[in-house]
């Protein structure tokens, strides 16, 4: 199996490899901005640390941004990843890919830190993403921007209000949490996604 890492203007790479390592796939797994070689690619996973707008220039640059909403294959995005596949950003006011639906606002608060940063859980979780993963688990979260609740929220948590952790769409995963960060529950979700999706 061959599986495609994207490469672009977003860091959190290498933690990703090392979390596919250690849940047992270390053969086939390739960091590319390549257009070709990721629409031939049999999974493509999008994670992403950094800003919405200059992430969403350089997938523009590379012709990615035309691409990915197209691809067919299981995809499954992480963190900055997810919310560049929703319709808009908040942060840098930023036209995004449109898989999603959903907007992806900014947290306000007069009393919680933005943004936030730590363990907290996820509930009402739904499609094989999360099979063997118990409800109200705990996974490791940083981002001062969240996804609003919408059709294709597979997965909730509460911070200041509830927002998607988690989002589905035909062949197209989201998730807010960055699962090579989350322990056991991030390896399973990591799992599921290379083998069950």
């Amino acid at each position: 199996m061959n599986t495609v890492i994207v490469k672009y203007n977003a860091g959190n790479v290498q933690s990703v490899l090392y979390a596919l390592e250690r849940v047992g796939f270390t053969k086939d797994i390739l960091l590319t901005d390549d257009p070709e070689t990721i629409k031939n690619a049999d999974k493509v996973i999008f994670p992403g640390v950094g800003h919405a707008a200059s992430a969403m220039a350089y997938l523009k640059q590379k012709g990615l941004d035309q691409l990915l909403p197209t691809l067919t294959q299981p995809f499954l995005g992480i963190c900055l990843g997810m919310q560049l596949m929703c319709s808009h950003s908040q942060e840098g006011d930023t036209a995004c890919l449109g898989i999603f639906e959903e907007k992806v606002l900014g947290f306000k608060s007069e009393t919680l830190k933005i943004p936030q940063i730590g363990w907290n859980q996820i509930t009402d979780l739904k499609t094989p993403l999360f099979d063997k993963v118990p409800e109200q688990s705990y996974i490791y979260l940083v981002h001062g921007y969240y996804a609003a609740v919408g059709q294709h929220t597979i997965a909730r948590t509460e911070y200041i209000q509830p927002y998607s952790s988690a989002l589905h769409k035909d062949n197209f995963y989201g998730v807010q949490f960055h699962p090579e960060k989350s322990a056991a529950v991030g390896e399973q979700i990591l799992y599921n996604f290379m083998t069950n999706i």
